[in-house]
């Protein structure tokens, strides 16, 4: 489903839009041994949402509101919390992931050999050398199947990580992404709304055949920037290998994740989050410099949902406060 998601969103809008899980309800689901059908019914509850946020603008209203100090905010604090991820991740094992940030630095422009797919390919060299691939791999044919939930774990699942989930979406994967695709684009612009809306339909439909919510994302799409996309292709290619993954690998597919080794990601995210902090020079060097810091002090003490809202507040109260003071005035 994933697969089929990104190639659609790869032909209508024809960038590479990244297509990712919803992590707080990935959390929750894991850490209280969700059902399946619970799964699918908050990915519908998402859905929901996101297409009436769509069609009545709301989205387009936050945005509106929300100052470029607590965009930048929030795509540094995202890029802080990758690298120190990265960094964690490259710890398992320091030559490897040395080796691998310089190929992404001597690599990352060069057409004939993307540093992404070097990285790849000398990730599954080192899994069939240590004889893990024969293990883990099973071809086996598999479609999806016709899934169902009952309409009260739609409540359930929206009080227990849904509700907790909009105002992150809101933050990353809707504003922080749009603002990123103009800052990469700035001729193809996509709006709040059409990520709204593309969040609310994908929702609504995958569940009913085992989907996950779903949901874009500044970070995914900063590191298929990094890394070379610049058109819808990368998501069209990315949804092929994805569905051939689901459709011949569905038993496999865990085993072989866990067998590539960590620290070629974490070079990877490393690089990803660097490209995601150097936003922080389009912060003005004045008032807009403190609720840009709130907000990512509170995102990276608490989550990025925290750091949003709280830098939308001292925003306005600074603004509120001082506005009208003549040499100290604080404009958007």
């Amino acid at each position: 489903m994933m697969g089929l998601a990104n190639i659609a969103t790869g032909l209508i809008y024809r960038l590479p839009m990244p297509i990712e899980p919803m992590k707080v309800i990935a959390v929750v689901a894991i850490a209280q041994s969700w059902s399946p059908s619970m799964v699918y019914a908050c990915g519908f509850a998402m859905g929901v949402i996101w297409f009436i946020f769509g069609l009545t603008g709301v989205m387009s209203w936050v945005a509106k509101v929300t100052p470029n100090s607590v965009i930048r905010g929030i795509q540094v604090a995202l890029g802080v919390l990758l690298a120190i991820q990265a960094f964690k991740m490259i710890s398992t094992w320091w030559v490897l992931g040395l080796i691998s940030i310089v190929i992404v630095i001597i690599l990352r422009q060069n057409r004939y050999a993307p540093a992404a797919i070097v990285l790849v390919l000398l990730g599954g060299a080192i899994v069939l050398l240590k004889g893990q691939f024969q293990e883990e791999v099973v071809f086996t044919f598999s479609l999806p199947t016709l899934t169902s939930f009952r309409f009260e774990q739609v409540w359930q699942t929206l009080l227990l990580a849904g509700f907790a989930q909009i105002p992150l979406t809101a933050s990353n994967a809707v504003i922080a992404t749009s603002s990123l695709i103009k800052s990469y684009w700035p001729e193809r612009q996509v709006s709040e709304k059409q990520l709204s809306l593309n969040m609310g339909i994908m929702n609504l439909i995958l569940p009913f055949f085992r989907g996950m919510p779903l949901c874009h994302g500044a970070g995914g799409l900063a590191g298929q920037y990094y890394f070379g996309a610049r058109t819808g292709g990368t998501n069209v290619i990315e949804g092929l290998l994805e569905i051939c993954l689901g459709l011949f690998l569905a038993t496999s597919i865990a085993g072989l994740l866990a067998a590539f080794p960590i620290s070629i990601l974490g070079a990877m995210m490393f690089l990803v989050g660097i490209e995601l902090v150097k936003f922080a020079k389009d912060v003005r060097l004045d008032w807009d410099l403190i609720p840009a810091g709130v907000t990512v002090i509170i995102s990276l003490v608490g989550n990025m949902a925290y750091g949003f809202l709280a830098g939308l507040v001292v925003h306005y109260l600074i603004r509120f406060t001082f506005g009208g003071n003549g040499s100290t005035r604080y404009s958007d």
